[in-house]
């Protein structure tokens, strides 16, 4: 990695992209810190902390070790499932619009959730086992069509990505159409993407499997990158092109189903966090520990937000990412060239 340099008028600051990464995951940390501190409640930070370890009053320690901290590591896993998968589409697209939440795989494992909710009546297991067989099945019906002479271009990926998750979303706003309005009301809320009553399981159930799969995709991050300069270029190289694009896919559409199944679709994070990693640590391909410490900071901050904010109701989380992401996208389009 070589050294970066920023100047401020006669002077000179040179950094490596590694202490940026370093500081990123410092930055994470703290925000997380701050967040568990000023969560929403009547409980104080001192109060809190002393709570999380099992210290003060007994109704204290309940309410944060049952609701507080679980919602906050929560919120942590969820937000590196999708920074570190929004950054693997983005590299196999060479797109930055190769978002799950944009090319409809966030769609897919949404509406297969709905779909469990209105005909085979929820529940937390089973609706979240729907997300994840939602996300994945899109995802291979995303790469089978977008193939083209035994490869996948990374435009076709998006295109059929977008077409896709339109007609997704069309058939889980019909089914909401159809369904009681108890059914459709659930589907909506749960919809909307949301940290509010997420328990141990939900924790647990992200962190765990973010332990298992983020390794795998640090192990052929390199040979991502390597993809970038195109098939060709990296076939030559020794790599077997498809066969690590598919592994790739499918490691980080389950990133994503999960990452739905424990909190609803959140839209935003997948898209900014990679390319905030990028512009920050100024590297290419497939920045693991950023992209991660990036889209968990921008959730803890998105679900901060959403518990502070007071506009007269509980606001989802994912209502705060999506504002955010709408006002991001229009920010991005406007940069590129027409």
């Amino acid at each position: 990695m070589k050294n970066h340099t920023i100047r401020f008028s006669q002077f000179s600051v040179s950094f490596r992209p590694r202490t940026v990464i370093v500081a990123l995951m410092g930055f994470c940390v703290v925000v997380i810190l701050i967040h568990f501190s000023l969560s929403a409640g009547s409980i104080t930070a001192l109060k809190a902390w002393s709570a999380a370890v099992g210290i003060g009053d007994p109704s204290d320690i309940r309410s944060v070790q049952s609701r507080r901290l679980p919602r906050v590591l929560t919120a942590v896993g969820v937000g590196a499932a999708l920074g570190l998968s929004g950054a693997v589409f983005q590299s196999v697209s060479r797109n930055a619009l190769g978002s799950p939440d944009i090319i409809g795989f966030t769609t897919g494992a949404a509406t297969a959730a709905a779909i469990n909710i209105i005909f085979f009546g929820g529940g937390v297991v089973f609706t979240g086992v729907a997300a994840i067989i939602g996300g994945l099945v899109t995802a291979l019906f995303v790469y089978v069509m977008a193939r083209h002479n035994s490869s996948t271009g990374g435009m076709r990926l998006v295109l059929v990505g977008i077409g896709t998750g339109a007609f997704l979303g069309a058939v889980r706003d019909f089914l909401m159409v159809r369904a009681d309005i108890t059914d459709a009301t659930t589907v909506q809320l749960w919809s909307a993407g949301s940290l509010s009553g997420r328990g141990w399981n939900h924790a647990l159930l992200v962190l765990g499997s973010c332990a298992v799969v983020i390794p795998l995709l640090s192990i052929i991050a390199r040979r991502l990158r390597l993809m970038e300069m195109g098939d060709e270029a990296a076939g030559a190289l020794g790599i077997a092109v498809e066969k690590t694009r598919l592994i790739a896919i499918l490691l980080a559409v389950l990133l994503v189903g999960i990452a739905t199944a424990a909190a609803g679709p959140i839209a935003f994070i997948a898209l900014a966090a990679p390319q905030i990693a990028k512009a920050l640590a100024r590297e290419d391909g497939v920045l693991v520990a950023a992209s991660i410490s990036i889209g968990a900071a921008l959730l803890v901050v998105a679900d901060y937000l959403a518990q502070h904010v007071d506009i007269g109701l509980r606001t989802p989380v994912g209502l705060v990412t999506s504002l955010l992401g709408g006002v991001y996208l229009m920010w991005l389009l406007s940069r590129k060239e027409a």
